[in-house]
């Protein structure tokens, strides 16, 4: 009995202990990376490139700059709030259109990654790797959101009227001058909406490693710290 006893107990699968980052070897935490934040990318974009995916989320909604907060007060007591609206309407509605233009380029810069590039978004804070995507991606995903914005809130009466109100605003300094067109402003803001979205996602996978995507990226964020 004895004898069986000790048997048993030898073949008990040995609890898994967590490995620290400097355990890892550089390939398994650059692959692990690139799971997580291949799976955070996409799924931001997912959020934000559908119907209300801007306009139903307060937390990016795009809006009038506020230097035309008093331009659009006035603007509603003339009788032109349903004429507002629908510029606030179709200025979401072309981020919502242009966001999913930014899944190429967020899987790119992804596959681009260097093992020193991903030890240093590992330790580099909980904003490393949205700061990474910004960096790498922000100037090509704004020349190619622009033409989509553009079409879209030409559509729109007062989209004409917001550049020149903006561009008297500007004059006075409540409006920054990359924002003076509306094409601009919302680039700017949709851009802004989509990293602040994947910054989100980073934030959950560093404090939850455990709904990471694939066991390397558990590994990965679950070494951070040890």
């Amino acid at each position: 009995m004895h004898r069986r006893l000790v048997l048993a107990l030898l073949t008990l699968p040995l609890p898994v202990r967590a490995l620290s980052l400097a355990e890892l070897s550089g390939a398994d935490a650059s692959a692990g990376l690139k799971q997580a934040l291949s799976q955070g990318a996409t799924q931001a974009v997912a959020l934000l490139g559908k119907s209300d995916g801007f306009l139903g989320n307060p937390k990016v909604r795009i809006t009038l700059p506020d230097g035309m907060k008093r331009a659009e007060s006035m603007l509603r007591i003339a009788g032109m709030g349903g004429q507002i609206d629908e510029l606030v309407t179709s200025m979401n509605r072309a981020a919502e259109a242009a966001v999913p233009q930014a899944a190429e380029l967020l899987t790119a810069a992804v596959k681009q990654m260097t093992v020193t590039d991903a030890k240093a978004i590992l330790t580099g804070g909980n904003d490393a790797a949205t700061r990474y995507f910004r960096d790498k991606t922000a100037p090509e995903l704004t020349r190619r959101f622009q033409p989509i914005v553009k079409a879209s809130t030409d559509r729109v009466q007062l989209a004409q009227q917001y550049n020149t109100l903006a561009s008297q605003a500007a004059s006075f300094g409540l409006v920054s001058k990359e924002d003076v067109k509306v094409e601009g402003y919302v680039t700017r803001k949709a851009l802004d909406g989509l990293y602040a979205t994947i910054a989100d996602e980073e934030r959950a996978i560093r404090q939850n490693p455990a709904a990471a995507a694939g066991d390397l990226a558990k590994r990965a964020f679950g070494a951070i710290g040890r």
